[in-house]
């Protein structure tokens, strides 16, 4: 693998891989990066594709806005190109529809596998679609002329691509439901404010800001941070006790591995 390959390029996406860190890139600025099954398929590939050795994947879109949400032609009688549009969908088997909500799912879930640490970089807009791929990532680096909103319930939707678990995760309950059920704009101090954003830098520094904490996220073994981030992640659905014990068993296998244990 070469530095700055380009690994696909492809309905909007585009994953470069440079040594331990890859940068996936929405790359339609001319749309606002508006999302689409095609698209999300493309960021389901995406994460398929990535070498065993990256350790680091940065999430950035083109342009003044982040992403726009889904492309509402998904809402229209003829839908996209080649697809069936999201009303046919509707008409359709339930489990059909379903199964395809879940495949669109799954370009959002891989962000968080306990192998890498994803950085969202925000600018602009990241309306629905776009506030839920900033959330399916770990961090989030935003821009100070963020714009977050989660506009699916004012359409008669629910947001349904995986973004309701960190949302409340990050905010608490109320000001998720709040949040949702208003469709306001969430802004950068508001945002860093609650921990919905890790750092806020001015648009122009967003890209350097991801380098450098990509450079200080590979500074620790990387065995240990993805025991971190196991850890901290399943702190969610255990106990106090729990969590004691999965400390100990983490802990064990570290010290086991530096003294060259195997078992």
């Amino acid at each position: 693998m070469t530095s700055l390959d380009t690994v696909l390029d492809k309905d909007g996406v585009r994953l470069t891989v440079d040594d331990a860190v890859a940068t996936v890139t929405l790359t339609n600025p001319a749309k606002r990066n508006a999302q689409s099954p095609a698209l999300w398929r493309a960021l389901t590939e995406a994460g398929r594709a990535l070498p065993g050795t990256v350790r680091v994947v940065v999430l950035r879109g083109e342009g003044k806005s982040f992403s726009a949400g889904l492309d509402r032609q998904a809402f229209t009688i003829e839908g996209f190109d080649g697809e069936p549009s999201f009303l046919d969908m509707a008409r359709g088997p339930e489990a059909e529809l379903d199964a395809t909500i879940a495949e669109y799912q799954e370009a959002f879930t891989w962000w968080r596998r306990n192998d890498l640490v994803s950085i969202a970089t925000v600018q602009g807009h990241a309306i629905g679609a776009g506030f839920q791929l900033a959330l399916a990532c770990d961090l989030r680096i935003v821009a100070e002329d963020v714009q977050f909103a989660m506009r699916e319930t004012s359409l008669g939707l629910v947001p349904d691509l995986t973004g309701t678990h960190p949302l409340v995760n990050l905010v608490g309950y109320a000001r998720a439901l709040e949040i949702c059920a208003t469709g306001r704009f969430v802004h950068a101090e508001e945002a860093e404010r609650t921990g919905l954003a890790n750092l806020v830098v001015p648009a122009d520094q967003l890209d350097a800001a991801a380098r450098d904490l990509a450079g200080a996220l590979l500074a620790a073994p990387r065995d240990a941070v993805v025991e971190t981030k196991a850890l901290l992640a399943g702190a969610l659905s255990r106990d106090y006790e729990q969590q004691r014990v999965a400390e100990r068993a983490a802990q064990g296998r570290r010290l086991r591995d530096l003294a060259g244990i195997t078992d």
